[in-house]
């Protein structure tokens, strides 16, 4: 099994200066915070995007989910194209994509417009992530790869907040296009700057690497079977055939999957790696954690804008302390995991997220909801962590790599799955001109539910491992492994 980061060598002594490796690193960071803020910064502008462009219930939650889906869909297969043809010049590709493509949502005129505007943004992002993540790793060695990889995880956490107070904004002061019309300038910006900052970097030998195309269609064709499903049952129920029948493909679709990836001389998954118990903790924690995270922030969007008729403006701010709580879990739960397990964490984060659901759900008005909201994420970020911790504990080399990027692949279809689900139970007070704040409470219930079968679940499925603290003297040429946590 071998790792969607690409190899390149580099002779002694001829790499870039210090100074050139971050700048290169925060231009890479700049194009992939663009597409974690894309996740959830329309989040705010969706009443006002439902509203402009006559949406109905069933297409207001695809705005949100075609973007993840195809993000998260094809990310291990944009991983394999960056193998074959080279990162530097697949993160140029996909950053070219997800600017063209934001501005064809920016010029969007009608739903069918909008959503093959944020599925071209999903293949740009799925090309583009997995490739500036390798030229990271090309770039940096031993303790440094550490720091880096320290900046580019906690992207996730700060960027999905941040989208929610940067979607208030731009939506009240100039227009819910706006949101998506920001990432042109940025984008092109990018685009020239990046070429200048990370040289080529020449191959270490050919890579002998197959496109599972197949593979990638059926993992979207699959999902998005399930999501139509989910969705669907909000408007028509969980009896009718428009529900039931697309949830039963999804179950047939994933099936020949497994078949085909057993077949295939490149499979885009080798299936086996999800029957093992970290990187199936890792996963789910992940799918879980990003699905109540992202879903979160959908439900207080349109229940501050539409129930208490917040503007766009005042519930961007009034998320200000949950964006506080996500980011200040994921740095305690970083801090605590070197003397926490991992478990530990991440049944305390869920829990958590359940209590803070569940206040939503009992005191449903404005100030009790966003405290909820910030109680929730403050156990999300925290088990954000947890994630990478329970994957990798056990990896091979040769694995880290793809386990990486399959943990990445569930964060994106994690946030598409929770707002379909979480949608489904709000049901029509997406599109309700007049609504109260208990039409929401239903929904977060469903949250709270979900949440509280998650800590039961994360009890036993994650493993007891914490991060290995620093060696005194002086560091190692290596990142910071993970052990077992000791007993007791």
């Amino acid at each position: 099994m071998t790792s969607t980061v690409p190899r390149a060598s580099r002779a002694p002594g001829t790499g870039p200066s210090a100074r050139s490796r971050w700048l290169a690193l925060g231009l890479l960071a700049s194009a992939q915070l663009m597409l974690v803020l894309d996740v959830t910064v329309v989040n705010v502008a969706l009443p006002d995007i439902g509203t402009a462009l006559h949406l109905g219930r069933g297409e207001v939650p695809w705005v949100m989910t075609a973007y993840t889906l195809v993000f998260g869909g094809l990310m291990l297969l944009g991983g394999r194209i960056a193998d074959l043809f080279g990162a530097r010049r697949l993160t140029l590709i996909g950053l070219a994509l997800f600017t063209a493509s934001s501005l064809l949502c920016a010029l969007s005129h009608d739903a069918a417009m909008l959503l093959a505007g944020r599925s071209l943004q999903g293949l740009g992002a799925a090309l583009m992530s997995p490739a500036a993540l390798a030229l990271v790793m090309t770039l940096f060695t031993g303790p440094g790869r550490s720091k880096a990889l320290g900046v580019w995880s906690g992207l996730a956490g700060a960027g999905s907040a941040l989208g929610v107070i940067l979607g208030g904004v731009l939506t009240s002061e100039a227009g819910w296009r706006w949101v998506f019309a920001i990432n042109v300038p940025i984008g092109v910006a990018l685009l020239v700057a990046i070429p200048l900052a990370a040289p080529v970097r020449r191959q270490a030998g050919a890579v002998e690497r197959g496109l599972d195309v197949p593979g990638a269609v059926l993992v979207i064709a699959g999902t998005a079977a399930a999501i139509y499903g989910l969705i669907n049952a909000g408007s028509h129920g969980w009896a009718a055939a428009s529900t039931v029948l697309p949830l039963v493909l999804t179950v047939a679709v994933w099936a020949v999957f497994a078949v085909i990836e057993r077949r295939v001389r490149h499979p885009l998954l080798t299936v086996g790696l999800l029957g093992q118990r970290a990187v199936l903790a890792g996963s789910f924690l992940m799918l879980a954690a990003t699905g109540l995270m992202v879903g979160g922030f959908f439900l207080g969007s349109f229940a501050l804008h539409r129930a208490h008729h917040y503007s766009a403006l005042h519930v961007g701010l009034a998320f200000l302390p949950v964006a506080v709580a996500t980011v200040a879990g994921a740095q305690g739960g970083s801090q605590l995991l070197t003397r926490v397990s991992a478990r530990i964490i991440a049944v305390t984060g869920l829990a958590l997220a359940a209590a803070g659901y569940a206040i939503a759900a009992r005191w449903p008005q404005p100030a009790a909801m966003v405290t909820g909201l910030s109680i929730a994420t403050l156990g999300i970020g925290a088990s954000f962590v947890t994630a990478f911790t329970a994957s990798l504990t056990d990896a091979a080399p040769a694995e880290g790599g793809l386990r990486s990027a399959l943990v990445n692949t569930f964060h994106e279809l994690g946030g598409a799955a929770g707002v379909a689900v979480l949608s489904s139970a709000a049901g029509a007070g997406l599109v309700m001109a007049q609504l109260a704040s208990r039409d929401f409470t239903r929904a977060f219930t469903v949250g709270a539910v979900i949440a509280a079968v998650a800590v039961a679940i994360a009890a036993v499925l994650v493993p007891a491992v914490r991060r290995k603290p620093p060696a005194a003297g002086p560091p190692a040429d290596r990142d910071t492994p993970i052990t077992a946590a000791s007993p007791g």
